[in-house]
């Protein structure tokens, strides 16, 4: 099964408290994360065991450029996050480079499994 990880401590809180059901990641992912498949939501560092926290469906992925982000994609994302300029000044912080609007990037909505 695949997986759908997160690194940063600040997301593994949002899971774990159930309050983030997409993540919004770099580039064109969709074939890694196809709409209707299960995958592990898991957290840990790159290199690093993972820590599975829930199985959860992919309900829906979409492609599209920073600047095209909606306040819902946000605000499910990281309600800590209220701008774009905000998500990118992260990613920056993430990815060591510089990000803009134009950039793209995959949204990914996922719900829990419930076995």
């Amino acid at each position: 099964m695949m997986s759908l990880n997160f690194q940063a401590k600040k997301h593994e809180k949002l899971l774990i408290a159930r309050q983030k059901n997409c993540t919004v990641r770099l580039g064109d992912v969709r074939k890694h994360y196809p709409e209707s498949s299960i995958v592990w939501i898991t957290t840990g560092a790159k290199l690093e065991t993972k820590h599975k926290l829930f199985t959860a469906f992919i309900d829906k992925t979409q492609v599209k450029t920073m600047a095209d982000l909606t306040s819902n994609d946000l605000g499910h994302q990281n309600p800590e996050i209220n701008s774009r300029e905000e998500l990118i000044a992260d990613f920056e912080r993430i990815y060591k480079k510089r990000i803009t609007m134009d950039d793209t990037v995959t949204v990914i909505y996922f719900s829990e499994v419930n076995e």
